[in-house]
C-alpha cells in the first residue's frame, strides 16, 4: 500500500496549477462558467486558467454529476468518523473496525440477489451502481485516513486525471489492516479500482468501464466465553487480551472481483430524434472460504460429529455473467428506456461431503436465463419527479425473479417535499442459504426446492422546511422469510413477516449551537421471533461550530449519544458469517447509550474528525454489546482525516 500511496502523491503533485481557495458545493448550473480566466491571452498566445470547484465533478453511471463536497456540514461527523465512510444509524459494531455490523433495522440488500454474499461481509461491497466516475480539470487526489484499533490503520486513496475533455480515469485503493481489541480479530481488507469514462467529441458516443477487485478477510473469535466477568468488570479484563475467546485458528475470506462496461450509442441527431442504444457487459465472480489450522472444539463434541477426510477450509463461489441491450428515449421531460439480458449464474462448493456414504447433495448449481429490464423518470413542472425500475428474469434453477422500485417525488408547497414509494422483490434466497459444506456434521446442509422470498415495501417521508425536518413511515411484508435457526439451519418461515417503522430527523440551532436529532421507532408484527429488532433506536448530536483562526479554518466541537432498546438479539455466526436466532446462552444486548465526545477541523480542503468514543466506560464499566459474547468497543481516541488536493 505505501508504494502506491507514493505513486499517488507523485503524480497528484506533477501537474503544477493553482488550488482553489474557496470551494462551495453547489449543484452544477448548465449557464454558469466552469473555469475563471485570469489572462484572456492578449498580452500573448497563452490562455491562463484559475480552476473553481465546479471544475471537479464525479458521478454514478446512472445520476448526474455532482460537485466535490468540501463544505464543513454536521453530518460529515456520521460519516468519516466510520471506517466504511458511511452514515452506520441502524447498526452497532463490534470491537474492531472492518469486522460488520449487526443490523438494527431491516434492510434489503440487492448485491445479495443470486449472488453468494454472506451477510457479514456485504457492509465493505461496492456494488456496479456505487462506483464513481469522475470529471476533472486538472489531476486531482483525495485521501481519507482512519486509525485502527490497537495496530493498523485504514486509507482509502483516489487518483483521477482528465486527458482530454472527454476521456477520465481514476485508480482507486482501499486498505486496512485492524487488529482489533481482543484475541483473534484481526481483520485485513482491500479493495482496488479501475475506472474510466470517455464522451466522443459528437457526443453520440459515451462509455463507462471499471474493473473493480475486493476482499474482506477477517480473523474469527467466536466471541468471549466469560461474559460475567467482563460484565462486571474484573480487573483480570482490563486488559482485554486476556479475555478467553471460543475460537483459536479460525478465519474467513471473502473476494468480490467485477469487469464492467457499459456504452450507449446515438445513432441519429438527438435534438430531433432522442433515442439511443445502450449495451451493458459485466462479469462478477464472488468467492467465501472458512479457513481452519485444526478443528474447533467449539464446534462439536465427539470425533463422530466431524466428517472424515473433509479438508479443513470450506469453499464456495458464484459467478453472474450478464449481457444487456436497451433501447432509450430521453428528453427533458420523459425518459424511458427498455432491454433484453441474457445471463448465466453459476453458485457451488469446492468440496462435496460424504454423509453415510453418500453425496446428498450437488457440488454445482447452472443455469442460463433470459430477463426483461426496464426504467421510467418523468419530470413536470419542476414540481413532481417519478422514477421507477422495473427487472423480471427466470430460470430452470433459481426460479423467476422480479424486482421493482417506484419513487415519486413532489413539492406541493415551496421548500415542502414529499417522497412515496412502493418497491416489490421476489428472488431466490441468497445463495449462503442453499448450500454449505463442513468438515462438522452439522453445517453440512442444502436448501432444496427453496421457494422466492418476497418482500414488498410500501412508505414514504415529507421533508418540512421548519428545523430541517424529516418525518417517515415505512412498511414490510416478507413472505417465505429465509433465515438461520438456532441450530444453524436454514429455514423459510410459513407465515409472513411484517414489520412497521415510523421515525424522524430534525436540526435545531441557535446561534453558533446546533441540535441534530433522529429517532426510529419500528414493531416486527407478527413471527417476531424469526426477526428480533429493536423497538426504539435514537441519536442525538449536540454541537457548537464556528470559523477560527481568522477564518482560516472552521470547527465543530460537540458531544453524540446514539442508544438501541434492549432486545433479544440474533447471534454472529463466524462458519457462514451470517446471523442466527438465539441460542440457550444467548442474552439480551442493548439499553446501554454510547456517547462520544468530538471535535472536527476544516482547513482549506483538509479535514480532521477526532474523537473519543465511549466516554462512559472511562468512569464505569463497559456492558455494551454488538451481538451476544461481542462486546462493543471501549473508550478509544477515533481520528479520522479527509484531504482533497485539486492541483
Amino acid at each position: 500500500m505505501k508504494y502506491i500511496l507514493f505513486i499517488l502523491l507523485s503524480l497528484s503533485f506533477a501537474a503544477r496549477a493553482q488550488v482553489v481557495n474557496k470551494a462551495e458545493t453547489k449543484p452544477q448550473s448548465k449557464k454558469a462558467e466552469d473555469t475563471l480566466v485570469i489572462d484572456s491571452g492578449k498580452k500573448d498566445s497563452l490562455k491562463i486558467f484559475k480552476p473553481t470547484i465546479n471544475d471537479y465533478l464525479y458521478q454514478t453511471q446512472f445520476s448526474e454529476k455532482k460537485v466535490f463536497d468540501t463544505v464543513m456540514t454536521f453530518d460529515k461527523t456520521y460519516i468519516f468518523s466510520q471506517q466504511n465512510n458511511k452514515d452506520n444509524f441502524g447498526r452497532i459494531q463490534p470491537a474492531n473496525i472492518g469486522s460488520g455490523f449487526n443490523p438494527l433495522v431491516f434492510e434489503v440488500n440487492a448485491e445479495e440477489n443470486l449472488s453468494l454474499l454472506p451477510t457479514n461481509k456485504s457492509y465493505m461491497i461496492i456494488g456496479a451502481n456505487d462506483v464513481k466516475y469522475y470529471d476533472v480539470k486538472t489531476p486531482t487526489a483525495t485521501f481519507v485516513y482512519h486509525n485502527a484499533m490497537r495496530n493498523g490503520a485504514a486509507l482509502r486513496s483516489t487518483y483521477t486525471q482528465n486527458i482530454g475533455k472527454r476521456f477520465n480515469f481514476a485508480l482507486e485503493y482501499m486498505g486496512l489492516r485492524s487488529q482489533g481489541l481482543y484475541r483473534n480479530s484481526l481483520a485485513a481488507n482491500n479493495n482496488t479500482i479501475f475506472s474510466g469514462h470517455y464522451v466522443s467529441k459528437s457526443g453520440n458516443y459515451e462509455l463507462f468501464a471499471h474493473y473493480l477487485h475486493q476482499n474482506v478477510n477477517n480473523q474469527e473469535s467466536g466471541g468471549i466465553t466469560e461474559d460475567n466477568l467482563f460484565m462486571n468488570g474484573d480487573s483480570n479484563y482490563s486488559n482485554r487480551l486476556n479475555a478467553q475467546v471460543s475460537l483459536a485458528s479460525s478465519s474467513s475470506q471473502f473476494s468480490y472481483r467485477r469487469y464492467y462496461l457499459s456504452q450507449e450509442f446515438k445513432p441519429f441527431n438527438s435534438e430531433k430524434f432522442p433515442f439511443s442504444i445502450r449495451h451493458i457487459l459485466s462479469h462478477q465472480g464472488n468467492k467465501y472460504y472458512y479457513n481452519q489450522t485444526t478443528p474447533e472444539t467449539y464446534w462439536y463434541d465427539a470425533p463422530t460429529d466431524l466428517v472424515n477426510g473433509f479438508p479443513l477450509t470450506t469453499k464456495k463461489y458464484s459467478e453472474n455473467f450478464s449481457n444487456t441491450v436497451s433501447l432509450i428515449f430521453n428528453n427533458e421531460k420523459f425518459k424511458l428506456d427498455a432491454g433484453v439480458r441474457y445471463q448465466i449464474i453459476k453458485f457451488g462448493v469446492t468440496d462435496i461431503a460424504s454423509i453415510n456414504n453418500a453425496f446428498p447433495f450437488p457440488n454445482e448449481l447452472k443455469e442460463n436465463r433470459i430477463g426483461a429490464v426496464g426504467n421510467l423518470q418523468v419530470k413536470l413542472w419542476n414540481k413532481i419527479q417519478l422514477n421507477s425500475f422495473l427487472e423480471f428474469s427466470n430460470g430452470s434453477q433459481f426460479k423467476s425473479y422480479l424486482k421493482t422500485t417506484n419513487n415519486l417525488k413532489f413539492e406541493p408547497i415551496k421548500d415542502y417535499f414529499v417522497n412515496a414509494k412502493v418497491n416489490f422483490q421476489s428472488a431466490y434466497p441468497s445463495f449462503n442459504y442453499l448450500m454449505n459444506t463442513s468438515v462438522y456434521n452439522n453445517f453440512n446442509y442444502y436448501l432444496e426446492n427453496a421457494k422466492n422470498q418476497s418482500v414488498m415495501e410500501l412508505g414514504g417521508s415529507i421533508n418540512l422546511k421548519w428545523f430541517k425536518t424529516e418525518i417517515f413511515a415505512n412498511y414490510f411484508r416478507i413472505d417465505n422469510y429465509t433465515y438461520f435457526d438456532s441450530t444453524m439451519s436454514p429455514k423459510q418461515s410459513n407465515n409472513s413477516v411484517n414489520i412497521s417503522q415510523i421515525g424522524g430527523e430534525a436540526t435545531f440551532s441557535f446561534r453558533k449551537f446546533h441540535l441534530n436529532t433522529r429517532l426510529h421507532f419500528q414493531n416486527t408484527l407478527t413471527n417476531k421471533e424469526l426477526l428480533p429488532l429493536p423497538g426504539f433506536i435514537g441519536r442525538a448530536n449536540f454541537f457548537y461550530q464556528t470559523q477560527a483562526f481568522k477564518k482560516a479554518a472552521e470547527i465543530q466541537a460537540g458531544v453524540k449519544v446514539y442508544y438501541f432498546s434492549k432486545f433479544a438479539s440474533r447471534e454472529y455466526f463466524p462458519v457462514l458469517n451470517e446471523y442466527i436466532l438465539p441460542r440457550a446462552d444467548s442474552f439480551s444486548i442493548g439499553g446501554q447509550p454510547i456517547a462520544d465526545i468530538y471535535i472536527n477541523m476544516k482547513v482549506k480542503k483538509m479535514f480532521f474528525f477526532i474523537e473519543g468514543q465511549q466516554i462512559g466506560t472511562v468512569i464505569s464499566n463497559n456492558k455494551a454489546y454488538a451481538f451476544p459474547h461481542y462486546p462493543v468497543y471501549d473508550f478509544r481516541l477515533n481520528i479520522g482525516i479527509v484531504w482533497y488536493l485539486f492541483n
